[in-house]
């Protein structure tokens, strides 16, 4: 019965023979089947045809859920740790987390227990509300209207008028959630924090899904970050200042410390070659110099130069008179 039960979740409708031949049972062993699930609580439609089917249909209130071994832990695992994830949701997950583990099976319950996670909630936080809200819009594709608070916590807000875009895509970054979409008035896409949202009544005009650059809204939003601009610096590379240096030490040293898109190879006597990249060149070459271990600058001359004034800005401030400053 939970086999069936998992294949009507993950089709839409079923063939009643099809479904037999699946569970490797009778016909008429599905129906009785279908039948006990249906005195669970589940709405089970039958459909017309040469040899029937059936349909899982969303009901009116909650049915006792089935799940086998790898789907509990999975659940409970997600509810552990759901308090990292930006969304004010920390007291409803450890009450799910509770009553899950609760009914769990002995087996299981060891298992979830073995893994201990302290979890360090977001100092900021998304209402569900508004999250629920953000995405729905961007499900039905319709445009979604919202004053922004631009300004940090604490410091003052400005809402501003109410901004219309056509949102794409919810992306969950480092703790916290973000709407890209697509601003008419700005014609380019846009990245805001959908903590500082505030969702007016729905618009109900629909729009045109736009292809997102790459195709992968979270690469994108990652990209953004990184500061890209152009749609070439967002495809053609993670970082808009990419540079090569070799480091007097070898791979092993600072491997641990290197990003996971950067490229790192050992030479032969005992230096390595890191090529890595930032948001400007004068960070590129602080990343390079936060080593602490000699290097030669390979190229381009962008990071040539930039290293030569951060060397002369470190020199400058390490001669500077300390009293000038208080």
């Amino acid at each position: 019965m939970l086999t069936l039960l998992s294949l009507l979740q993950v089709r839409r409708d079923w063939a009643g023979d099809v479904l037999a031949e699946r569970l490797d049972v009778s016909p008429r062993t599905v129906r009785r089947d279908v039948d006990r699930l249906r005195e669970l609580g589940y709405r089970i439609t039958s459909l017309r045809g040469p040899t029937g089917g059936y349909r899982l249909a969303a009901g009116s209130e909650l049915p006792p859920l089935l799940f086998d071994d790898d789907q509990a832990v999975a659940v409970a695992l997600a509810l552990a740790v759901a308090p990292a994830s930006g969304a004010d949701i920390a007291d409803a997950a450890a009450r799910a987390l509770a009553t899950v583990r609760q009914v769990m099976p002995s087996r299981l319950r060891h298992r979830i227990d073995a893994v201990e996670v302290a979890t360090a909630p977001e100092s900021t936080v998304v209402d569900p509300a508004v999250l629920v809200a953000v995405s729905d819009a961007v499900r039905s594709a319709h445009v979604l209207r919202f004053g922004y608070t631009s300004a940090w916590p604490g410091v003052g807000t400005d809402d501003g008028p109410t901004r219309r875009v056509e949102p794409h895509a919810v992306v969950a970054r480092s703790g916290r959630w973000y709407l890209l979409a697509w601003s008419p008035d700005a014609d380019d896409w846009r990245t805001y924090r959908i903590d500082r949202m505030q969702p007016r009544a729905p618009s109900g005009l629909a729009f045109t899904p736009r292809p997102v650059p790459g195709g992968d809204p979270a690469a994108f939003v990652a990209a953004r970050f990184r500061g890209a601009e152009g749609t070439a610096d967002l495809l053609g590379r993670g970082w808009p200042c990419t540079g090569t240096a070799v480091l007097h030490v070898p791979a092993s040293g600072v491997a641990p410390y290197v990003d996971d898109d950067a490229v790192l190879e050992d030479l032969d006597d005992g230096t390595c070659r890191l090529t890595t990249g930032s948001w400007s060149w004068p960070a590129l070459a602080a990343r390079f110099a936060g080593f602490t271990v000699p290097f030669t600058v390979v190229g381009p001359e962008q990071l040539r130069t930039a290293t030569t004034a951060l060397a002369d800005q470190l020199r400058a401030s390490a001669d500077a008179d300390p009293a000038s400053a208080s």
